[in-house]
């Protein structure tokens, strides 16, 4: 079983060492049907895992995470149909039913679609539309004969070993003294996945999408976590504590954040010719960060038999600093631009609000 791979996929060649004889590195476009028609030939499952959008700069790129994240998946599901190939595993998001509203231990069951006009992103109205695409496709006939059989999971943020989404952004800016504050409701968690208990979610949904397991992932959603819900600043602060960062985090209101990180995109845009204006936060993330979002993995349990081992997030960040370069980062007069721009974008932020707020 040799799942496909695409030039947006997060795994890279040096990361396969270890695996065992029969896996194969390649590199294609999910956007090329042809190259990914080829590549499965042989193939009994699709892990579909490539996507575009979902952190930092990229999220401001709409058609490419449009031609990814929708035509991307299209292609893998006419793949199946040709190739004959019987189930497909696709990798979601829980932004699919996040809007940047509270939500409370959460389940399938009471878990909807956010309205296609109230998603915070391009990527999560893009990922909606992908895994609805899957679910769809389950049960429809293959060219050779039998069915299709296709699930998706819904993980929340994903850490561990080599991840560069989202810790590895953050230690980048804890070490540029960047990341010095704290924002949203200081009582708000959240949910993380360990890479490895990730990994063993996919190949549980994809054994119980076989007659074995009566397929009773079939045309089902799973939310996947570690079991726990954190507090994302009380969660980091082994990293900050690792990275040499001992000055407390000044709170500022999400308000402030959220325009700061308004205008950071727009001069991201605008700039990008120029000079990479570093994008801490992009809007959707600060509305994550700021507001409790917690869901249940009890049918993950269940009906996958999943069952999440613990993690340490130090572990993580000394992987991060024995990885990172030996020499320090020089404050390059690009580098200390940057890190001017930023702070004159939160003063004139925390302004704006304190001028327009009402007495």
């Amino acid at each position: 079983m040799e799942p496909p791979t695409s030039s947006h996929s997060a795994i890279q060649p040096g990361s396969l060492a270890g695996l065992s004889a029969g896996w194969r590195w390649t590199q294609e476009d999910i956007r090329d049907y042809s190259s990914l028609y080829k590549l499965c030939e042989g193939v009994d499952c699709i892990f579909h895992t490539a996507s575009y959008g979902m952190s930092g700069p990229e999220q401001l790129r709409k058609e490419q995470v449009e031609s990814v994240n929708v035509g991307g998946t299209k292609n893998v599901i006419n793949v199946c149909k040709d190739r004959n190939i019987p189930r497909l595993v696709y990798t979601s998001t829980i932004n699919v039913v996040f809007t940047g509203q509270p939500i409370e231990e959460c389940d399938e069951s009471s878990a909807s679609y956010v309205p296609p006009g109230l998603y915070i992103d391009h990527y999560s109205r893009t990922k909606a539309i992908a895994e609805q695409m899957i679910l769809s496709a389950d049960g429809i006939p293959l060219r050779g004969g039998g069915l299709l059989r296709t699930c998706a999971l819904r993980p929340s943020g994903i850490y561990g070993p080599d991840e560069r989404r989202h810790l590895y952004r953050v230690m980048r800016n804890v070490e540029r003294r960047l990341f010095f504050f704290r924002f949203g409701d200081p009582r708000a968690r959240m949910n993380w996945v360990h890479v490895d208990n990730l990994i063993l979610a996919h190949r549980l949904a994809a054994e119980a999408l076989t007659q074995q397991r009566d397929y009773i992932s079939s045309g089902q959603v799973y939310f996947i976590n570690d079991g726990v819900s954190v507090n994302l600043f009380e969660w980091l602060s082994p990293l900050f504590e690792n990275l040499g960062y001992n000055g407390s985090l000044i709170r500022l209101p999400v308000t402030v954040v959220c325009l700061a990180a308004n205008l950071v995109e727009y001069l991201h845009v605008f700039l990008r010719p120029l000079i990479e204006v570093p994008l801490l936060f992009t809007q959707n993330e600060v509305r994550s960060i700021a507001v409790s979002h917690t869901f249940k993995i009890d049918k993950a349990r269940r009906e996958l038999g999943y069952c999440p081992r613990t993690y340490s997030l130090v572990d993580c960040v000394e992987q991060y600093l024995k990885n990172r370069r030996r020499r320090p980062e020089r404050l390059s007069s690009n580098l200390l631009l940057r890190h001017l721009l930023l702070l004159l974008l939160l003063g004139l932020s925390l302004m704006l609000v304190t001028v327009f707020s009402p007495i």
